[in-house]
């Protein structure tokens, strides 16, 4: 009993998910229904279920990307993939200058 005193909430995939499309949009990326786009190329998917969020994320903006795909469980992976988003979308800016 003593240990729930200590327990971290547990991960809700719909509530992250409204935080992630927040994250999302202050990256300067435009939301398309369940996708993200960047400069007219689809960037990001999204899809939510009872246990998790799944993403599907661009290595670069292309008519047709190539897709590498996350499964965000807890606080820790939705963190790391917003991370990892703005790594991206910084190299994409710069890869047009």
């Amino acid at each position: 009993m003593a240990d729930d005193a200590f327990a971290l909430p547990a991960f809700n995939p719909t509530e992250s998910l409204i935080r992630l499309k927040r994250a999302l949009r202050d990256l300067r990326l435009a939301e398309r229904g369940a996708t993200y786009v960047y400069k007219g190329r689809t960037v990001i998917e999204l899809s939510c279920d009872d246990a998790a969020i799944h993403a599907r994320l661009a290595k670069r903006p292309a008519l047709t990307p190539e897709w590498q795909s996350f499964t965000l469980k807890n606080s820790p992976d939705l963190r790391r993939f917003t991370d990892e988003v703005g790594k991206r979308a910084a190299a994409w800016g710069s890869d047009d200058n």
